[in-house]
Formats: C-alpha cells, structure tokens, sequence
C-alpha cells in the first residue's frame, strides 16, 4: 500500500511571500490550474513532470523550478515512488511581470548555488515561524534568492556576482551604519531601504560586494560579539542573550556554537574561550 501522501503549509511573516508549502505525493496529480503568485519548487526526493503552457517540462532534485503567474500547468510523479517538494510562492511584484514570458521559456534552473540559497532562506523561515530567527534574517535570503532568480531569468551576466560601484559602497556603509547604531532593534530590510533611498534587494547586493557577508549574517557577527563581552561581565546567559538581540539563550547558543564552537556557560566560565 503507498504512503499516504503529507501537506503541511503557513503564511510567514517575510514580505514577499504569500505561502511556504512542503508536500509529499505518492498518487496525487495535480490538475491544469493557474496560481496568481510566483512559484519557486525545489524537489528533495523523486521527480515531477509537468506540462506549462502546453509544452512538457521536468523537475528534479537538481533544479529549480520558476513557475510565473497566471500561466495554467499540472504535475504528477513521474516515477512510481512518488515526490517530496518545498515550494515558495511569492507575491507577484516580487520578481514582476516581465520576467513571466522568461520563466515560460526556461522554467528550470541548473544553479547549485540557489539551490543552497533557497534551502537556507526555507530553513529559516521555519526558524522564525518557531521564533528562532528574525525577519533580518529571512529577509535578507529573500533578496539574495529573488535576485539570483531576475539574474537567470533576464539573461544577466552580473549574476557570477554583484559588482562594486562607489554608490553602491556608499550604500553598503549606510546600511552597516544602521546595522551598527541598534543591532539589538535595528530597521528591518524594507524600512533600511526606505531610508536609504534603495531597493532592498540592491541594499542586500552592495553590502554583499563591499563586505564579503550579506547584511544578516553580519548582525549576527555584531550580536555575537555584544553577547560576549557579557557574558565576560558576568551577565547570566539568559540575559546576555536578549541583550544582544538574540530570542533566547538556546538562540544565543546555537550562533555561538557555529561562530566559535563553545556554549555560553564554557565560554562564561573560561573554557574554550576564543582568543
């Protein structure tokens, strides 16, 4: 008897995406229909064949599948073990309505590296919908991904990697700036880029040029370094995490962990310290 196929969805708070949805099928077709946002599928197991405007198309675990709005297609399995998916569907003006007739002619996307990139921004979308992550964290790998998608499906050559320019370093450090003057509370990606006078995908490019690290992972670095001369205070873990901008102590821990490979009471308490 075939598994039982699994849904699971929720609308994140991230602007931009109206829906995260993760399914597994083992006999389940999808009908010709229409969405009226931007689907961005990725396949963790199995394969799907699917018709898009009248011509038949793929999608496998090595890709990534732009569906653009309004343009009607179906899907089923196309091996009998069936498919496991993650999907992205994003507000229209996300990726805008000229790119359409691109996604129409290329919908699949061989890009090792947006893949990576859309796992990563999936992964933390789940974080911040269980309050282990912040929207400058989602928000960021939002624009890193949507901008790696308009790269492909305008034929850009800038995406090999964003290009400096003296206005976009200017950008770059008035973004720091903001990062650096409340890293506890700082502007979210659309207020930065409101006050910056610049589109939030642009902002996240430019400092990704000048400084070698997209906006979110540097306010992590910012946050790690605040939690520690803390806890070297003597403030209890707990507090040194929310004084730092951290959800908690177990949200302090894990970055902690990644950026230096100790906990909060080890490194408090002198023992794999970092130098």
């Amino acid at each position: 008897m075939p598994a039982a196929n699994r849904v699971r969805a929720w609308r994140p708070q991230t602007a931009g995406i109206r829906e995260v949805f993760w399914a597994e099928f083992t006999d389940h077709a999808y009908p010709m229909h229409t969405h009226d946002s931007w689907t961005v599928l990725t396949i963790e197991t199995g394969a799907v064949r699917y018709a898009l405007d009248r011509r038949e198309h793929g999608a496998l675990t090595t890709l990534v599948t732009v569906l653009p709005p309004h343009v009607a297609h179906d899907g089923q399995a196309a091996q009998p073990s069936g498919f496991r998916k993650r999907v992205l569907y994003l507000e229209p003006a996300t990726l805008g309505e000229r790119l359409i007739g691109s996604a129409v002619d290329r919908p699949e996307i061989d890009d090792a590296a947006l893949q990576r990139r859309i796992g990563a921004l999936h992964r933390s979308l789940a974080a911040a919908r269980d309050g282990r992550a912040d929207g400058w964290e989602t928000d960021s790998r939002l624009a890193l991904v949507t901008g790696r998608l308009r790269d492909h499906l305008t034929g850009d050559p800038e995406r090999r990697g964003p290009v400096r320019t003296r206005a976009g370093d200017r950008l770059a450090d008035g973004l720091r700036a903001l990062l650096d003057a409340d890293p506890v509370a700082p502007p979210d990606l659309v207020t930065a880029g409101r006050l910056l006078g610049a589109d939030p995908r642009h902002l996240v490019r430019t400092f990704s040029a000048r400084f070698g690290l997209p906006p979110h992972r540097y306010l992590t670095g910012v946050r790690v370094d605040r939690a520690r001369r803390l806890l070297l205070a003597g403030v209890p873990a707990a507090d040194a995490a929310t004084g730092a901008g951290f959800y908690d102590q177990s949200h302090l821990a894990r970055h902690l962990r990644t950026m230096i490979d100790t906990t909060p009471g080890r490194y408090a308490g002198g023992i794999g310290r970092s130098r």
